[in-house]
């Protein structure tokens, strides 16, 4: 009899996926994800499920976001708008880091937690876990604001009061 798959199996296979993905664009678009880079990815529909587009513009962000996509229509297939904090449109160095965190839920929806974001992230900048939070720790509080959707005592390196972002 085969072995009944659990709701953990079914994460644990998403974080495998997310993390495979990441590597693939790391080895496709890397080793440094400029803007042109990340234009190609978002246009790579094997990376970017549903057509995405970045804006920038902080009007739909809430405190605290630098980075939101949100839906062009009633179905995902009509696409996203990656809206995106102004500051990183001077900063391109940090661009990929916030919209690399927010293609997850354009590709797995509600299915789709931090640890899914962090994981893609990371492998597609060729970092690790611990390096990218910390990266977008550093973002964050560069834009006086916390990184979204995350609990900071959930995390490894961040739990113990080493990061200054929660």
């Amino acid at each position: 009899m085969a072995k009944q798959l659990t709701a953990e199996d079914a994460r644990q296979s998403l974080l495998a996926h997310v993390e495979a993905k990441g590597l693939e664009a790391y080895l496709k678009f890397g080793p440094v994800m400029d803007g042109a880079a990340l234009q190609r990815l978002l246009a790579d529909r094997a990376f970017v499920r549903y057509p995405c587009e970045i804006v920038f513009d902080a009007g739909p962000l809430e405190p605290g976001e630098f980075a939101v996509p949100l839906p062009k229509g009633e179905r995902p297939e009509d696409g996203f708008t990656m809206v995106v904090h102004p500051c990183f449109e001077q900063n391109v160095d940090h661009l990929a880091y916030a919209v690399l965190y927010q293609l997850v839920p354009v590709n797995y929806g509600e299915f789709a937690s931090a640890d899914e974001a962090e994981t893609f992230g990371a492998a597609a900048l060729g970092l690790t876990r611990d390096e990218y939070y910390d990266a977008l720790c550093d973002i964050s509080d560069q834009l006086g604001a916390t990184v979204p959707e995350l609990n900071p005592a959930d995390l490894p390196g961040c739990g113990g009061g080493g990061c200054t972002c929660g």
